[in-house]
């Protein structure tokens, strides 16, 4: 049966090696050391071969290589930094007891220890966006203008992001400028300054002379990667808060980057700065009153933008503005009825004002229409939204309702605009007060208490959890005006930080007049637009409805002015008082 089966014999035969010491034993070892090492220099052959022809690959594709390299390494970067942050605050970040459960002392040890852990994963996720930069940068400096939704802690370590960021090398700069506008530095400029003057997120500003002119002009210019790794950040962030999400359900900021992902495509492109400037001008060539410049745009391609040259420094250099006797009321005011302007009366928004897009220009006392001794220089015009109509009058009839305390119509309003029944949370973003000081009435009073958003935490145990519903049901032209009026919040404090309590109020109070004027404005001219649309049996019907509602505009109006005179002189005796002070005690 075996003899039949051959390879079956072979098979079950036991294998007789030789004995160690004899000669076969030496050939059979010889030989099979030879097959071992012949078999390891295949191997070596095999990997060198395979590494030789990954070597060739990577350097005929090596800019391919090198993108997918460092995407995976800057998503590495995020994903990391993710991770740790979900784990410390799953770990580490202790619930609010409700009010009266604990002492005192173990209410300040918790608030304590969520405030470590706050201040401890900003850290983390600001040492990873700069260290990402780019899309990351912009990122965190969204982060820094939610002041008035995100703990204090968060806002705080992420406000260096608005000007501190990382510059591109001259190299770079000058390969970025020959391949948009065809022409190396040294053909362009005659002088190009090595330094920026300025470093953004996304571009740097360089100081720099027309060879053809001898002009004077600012260059911006992209960082050369921001554009090659936008898609990727994007995507990135997006699948980051997805997972913050999944672990905590009450995370719904997934709007935050919807948002990037719908402006970052026109900032990326300088062309819109062009346009964009040049809309602004036009928008205020009418109002000679107001003390704004833009600078004069001269040549733009998708990543590259030439421009005039204007002196000036950041508008909260409150030395600055002592230096040159400018007085910080008066650009508080001048920036607030500039985006006044924009917001309810043009529609056409500068979405990004913080202090390092809005410079002051000395100028001497009346050389100058407007007759203040400065400009205002509002910079950066690569992020701006077009208002619709009906939002802006729907917008000014919430902030109106707001100013007179009426909750009925507050409700009604905040329904439309939000889309949710959390009318009482959305006044408080909308306004940074606490409801309390809306209900009373006392939003344009001297009686306005601040909003403070860790004694709403403790009041509202699941406030950020109706912070996040209401944000992720507004619409998005909404998100980004709420995001300019905490920047714009932002600049009035620090426009006031060296000035008295009660002047700084008054400040804040002068903001609240100021934006009830313009909400006047609003509602008379969209009232007066639908009065003439208005079918009318007597046409003197009409003409009467319209005086009616001009005349209820100016009653309105001239009661807000008489109020604003009453605050201006108020600050003076205030500021007397306190360098009566000064002088006493010197």
């Amino acid at each position: 049966m075996l003899g039949s089966r051959p390879f079956v014999a072979r098979a079950l035969q036991v294998r007789q090696l030789p004995w160690p010491g004899s000669r076969s034993h030496q050939f059979y070892s010889t030989t099979a050391s030879r097959g071992l090492r012949s078999r390891r220099w295949q191997r070596t052959a095999f990997g060198a071969a395979l590494t030789v022809g990954a070597c060739g690959y990577t350097v005929y594709n090596y800019d391919t290589a090198y993108l997918v390299a460092a995407s995976v390494y800057r998503s590495s970067v995020a994903a990391n930094v993710t991770c740790q942050v979900a784990w410390d605050y799953y770990r580490n970040f202790p619930e609010l007891p409700a009010e009266g459960s604990v002492s005192e002392d173990e209410r300040r040890a918790i608030q304590d220890q969520r405030s470590k852990v706050h201040v401890r994963a900003a850290e983390k996720v600001k040492r990873a966006l700069m260290k990402n930069g780019g899309v990351y940068i912009k990122l965190g400096q969204h982060i820094s203008a939610m002041q008035y939704v995100l703990p204090m802690e968060w806002c705080q370590t992420m406000q260096m992001l608005q000007d501190r960021n990382t510059a591109s090398s001259l190299d770079e700069i000058g390969q970025v400028i020959a391949l948009d506008t065809g022409k190396t530095v040294d053909e362009l400029f005659s002088v190009f300054d090595a330094e920026p003057i300025g470093v953004a997120s996304l571009a740097q500003v360089h100081r720099a002379v027309l060879r053809e002119t001898g002009e004077e002009v600012a260059v911006k210019v992209q960082h050369p990667m921001v554009r090659t790794y936008s898609d990727i950040d994007i995507a990135t962030v997006s699948v980051m808060f997805e997972f913050i999400h999944s672990v905590f359900p009450d995370f719904k900021f997934m709007w935050l980057s919807a948002e990037m992902k719908g402006s970052l495509p026109r900032e990326l492109d300088f062309c819109n700065d062009k346009i964009n400037a040049e809309q602004v001008q036009w928008n205020f060539a009418q109002h000679a009153d107001i003390p704004l410049t833009v600078p004069r745009m001269i040549q733009a391609t998708e990543r590259v933008l030439i421009m005039e040259y204007v002196n000036g420094r950041r508008c909260d250099d409150l030395a600055y503005l002592r230096q040159h006797n400018i007085d910080p009321s008066q650009v508080s005011r001048e920036i607030g009825r500039v985006f006044a302007e924009m917001t309810y009366v043009q529609g056409f928004l500068h979405c990004d004002p913080h202090p390092g897009n809005l410079f002051v220009r000395p100028r001497a006392q009346g050389s100058a229409s407007h007759g203040y001794n400065f400009d205002l220089v509002l910079l950066d015009h690569g992020l701006y939204r077009q208002l619709p109509s009906q939002f802006r009058y729907e917008y000014a009839e919430m902030w109106y309702a707001l100013m007179r305390g009426d909750q009925a119509q507050i409700k009604h309003w905040s329904r439309k605009l939000s889309g949710t029944d959390l009318y009482q949370l959305f006044s408080v973003i909308l306004t940074g007060h606490n409801w309390s000081t809306i209900e009373t009435k006392s939003l344009g009073s001297t009686s306005a208490a601040e909003f403070n958003l860790d004694a709403l935490t403790q009041q509202q145990p699941d406030l950020f959890q109706n912070i996040t519903e209401v944000l992720a049901s507004v619409p998005p032209v909404l998100l980004l005006v709420l995001k300019t009026n905490d920047l714009l919040r932002m600049v009035d404090q620090r426009l006031f930080a060296d000035q008295p309590p009660a002047v700084q109020h008054h400040a804040q109070l002068r903001t609240w007049l100021r934006i009830s004027h313009y909400c006047l404005i609003a509602i008379r001219d969209a009232r007066a637009a639908e009065i003439s649309h208005r079918p009318a049996a007597v046409p003197l019907a009409r003409v009467y409805r319209l005086v009616l509602n001009r005349l209820g505009f100016w009653f309105s109006d001239t009661a807000l002015s008489v109020y604003k005179a009453l605050l201006v002189v108020q600050d003076m005796f205030v500021r007397w008082q306190a360098l009566f002070r000064r002088s006493t005690i010197a």
